[in-house]
């Protein structure tokens, strides 16, 4: 173990790109980072009766705390991140609808005759210690409780090439990724563009459907732990995340048949590679064991998973057991309170 590191941004620190921006802090691998990240809307909707649109001004939407630079950090290399925990900053969350957003609306490139979906704000109670998110109908009395299980939509590093993207944008450099598969005890994995990896988070919510459908997840601002670590020497083409028992490959892309491709080629050869099947064999054996969720169907690019349990692969160490490392160091770690 290293050091842990605590950053909460400044208001003028927030980002709102992957790459083009100098770094916040510098950190090494085996450090613990603690970072404080705004919801997508900067923390500014609190009511129900305050529109996203009045209140938030393009492009300056879904802040994402960093770029953080890893010591040691070069193109080839892969960066894994260990979430070790995601707790809710406030005890409430937001989530609306937009005129021209979501998978079931108009947008400017599905072009129709229909008038557009109102903007409406839901806003969700956050009762941490009974575990739930409460979520109130606009126009009728019901309440449901749903379980809180936050996560983080946004996370990556930089593009290569001095690109800067969009932090609304999900690609191979990862972003606004939208799964909620990005919970705590998962360690994330991205391919090493630049010195320093550049790597930046945020965009919590409290909890997300598969798909995110209406574009807009229960939107939170969250304290969240990372754990640091650095693979010299090898590349990882698109985002990935191992879990305890689960195997998963991140595609990025339109149309949606793309971005489910992507997932599934990263999944199948990496499946191939860690095993020492044949690329057909390790086809076969994902078409048969395979799951395929949806992230989003809703930003600038969709994105796809494709995964699979450990227990069908055999003889498997991904990444020479980083995931099992990091998550025996995250269990023994003494972390002092908020």
């Amino acid at each position: 173990m290293n050091d842990l590191i605590t950053f909460r941004p400044s208001p003028e620190q927030y980002s709102y790109t992957f790459g083009g921006r100098e770094p916040v802090a510098k950190v090494r691998p085996g450090d613990l980072l603690r970072v404080y990240t705004e919801d997508c809307f900067g923390g500014v909707v609190q009511s129900v009766d305050v529109l996203p649109s009045e209140v938030c001004k393009l492009p300056l939407l879904n802040p994402v705390t960093g770029p953080f630079h890893v010591e040691g950090a070069e193109p080839g290399d892969t960066l894994a991140l260990h979430v070790v925990s995601i707790t809710p900053a406030r005890d409430w969350a937001v989530s609306s609808t937009f005129p021209l957003f979501g998978a079931l609306t108009s947008t400017h490139t599905t072009a129709t005759l229909q008038p557009p979906l109102e903007e409406r704000v839901w806003i969700y109670d956050i009762d941490q210690a009974a575990g739930v998110v409460r979520w109130h109908a606009r126009r009728t009395e019901h309440v449901i409780e749903l379980p809180l299980d936050p996560m983080h939509g946004t996370i990556g590093v930089a593009p290569a090439a001095f690109e800067a993207r969009s932090t609304l944008v999900p690609d191979a450099h990862g972003g606004n990724l939208d799964t909620p598969e990005l919970r705590a005890g998962v360690t994330v994995y991205f391919g090493v563009n630049v010195p320093g990896a550049l790597f930046s988070l945020g965009d919590g919510h409290a909890r997300q459907a598969e798909g995110e459908v209406c574009g807009v997840a229960v939107e939170a601002a969250m304290n969240t732990v990372l754990a640091v670590e650095l693979i010299k020497g090898v590349y990882t083409p698109w985002p990935r995340i191992e879990t305890d028992s689960e195997l998963i490959s991140i595609g990025c892309a339109k149309p949606l048949e793309d971005a489910f491709r992507i997932s599934q080629h990263d999944l199948v050869t990496w499946t191939a590679g860690l095993t020492g099947l044949e690329v057909l064999d390790a086809y076969q054996l994902i078409s048969q064991t395979g799951k395929a969720p949806a992230g989003n169907v809703v930003d600038p690019n969709y994105t796809m998973l494709a995964k699979v349990e450990k227990r069908w692969l055999p003889s498997l160490t991904a990444y020479e057991g980083v995931h099992a490392r990091l998550r025996e160091r995250a269990a023994t770690a003494a972390l002092p309170a908020e």
